[in-house]
């Protein structure tokens, strides 16, 4: 292979892996839509709940909260790996 063309290959590979980050960080970040899928779930569950055993509130609440934390925590470690792919 002449020099020319080997240059222009590794400028062409170059090229597609620095556009395959944006492709994973497109993926890092649909993530998010699940994320925000699963608090409306928390919160819907926690709302039925609610209504039909009021007398369970204390009991209740704190586990939405922590389900909650933990769909919020994903969502902040899917961002973060979309930051990662793009800045790396």
């Amino acid at each position: 292979m002449d020099p020319e063309t080997a240059k222009l290959l590794s400028t062409t590979l170059l090229d597609i892996s620095h556009n395959l980050r944006y492709v994973g960080a497109g993926g890092a970040i649909a993530a998010l839509g699940g994320v925000g899928t699963g608090i409306g779930v928390v919160f819907a569950a926690f709302i039925v709940s609610f209504a039909r055993q009021p007398g369970m509130e204390k009991r209740l609440l704190p586990v939405t909260w922590l389900a909650f934390a933990l769909a919020e925590a994903m969502g902040l470690f899917a961002l973060l790996m979309a930051f990662i792919f793009i800045f790396t």
